[in-house]
């Protein structure tokens, strides 16, 4: 099972320090990524998300399953490798998953310009200790859970007919 978490800050600045908090504890084993982005939105509405250059243990299917969800989450241009009929299967498996239109819309919520979020996709976390690690930086937290099967199943559609 992954946790997509998404935590949105007033602050750009705050969710950079976020962002790389989550970064250490990763590297401490308290948090197992499938994908970390920092999502900003300046004055003028533009969208702009900085992406950990490395993240250990992210398989080729984990990847592509993170960016689809990350440009279903945020409805950002480039997802030109799914269109049409594909992309309205993997919404509506997105949304039988837990990430539906409702979860989608608090985010977009969150992200008003001169605000950022920080998004996570973790197949593992230590609740408690990233919970202690990233409560100096406050932010409002949404969670929802994508099942392995819901995730194998998203995998296989993005990874297509073999």
């Amino acid at each position: 099972m992954s946790e997509l978490i998404v935590i949105g800050y007033d602050d750009p600045a705050v969710a950079e320090e976020a962002f790389g908090t989550v970064q250490e504890l990763q590297r401490d084993y308290v948090v197992h990524l499938n994908g970390l982005a920092v999502v900003s939105v300046d004055a003028d509405g533009g969208t702009h998300v900085d992406t950990a250059s490395r993240i250990v243990g992210v398989s080729a299917a984990s990847g592509a399953l993170w960016g689809a969800i990350f440009g279903i989450l945020f409805l950002l241009p480039g997802l030109g490798l799914l269109t049409g009929a594909a992309l309205g299967g993997l919404v509506g498996k997105l949304s039988k998953a837990g990430v539906d239109d409702r979860f989608r819309e608090q985010v977009r919520d969150l992200l008003k310009p001169g605000t950022a979020a920080v998004v996570i996709m973790a197949s593992k976390i230590t609740d408690d200790k990233f919970t202690v690690a990233m409560r100096p930086h406050g932010g409002t937290v949404l969670k929802t859970s994508l099942s392995d099967e819901d995730e194998k199943e998203l995998a296989e559609q993005l990874a297509g007919p073999q």
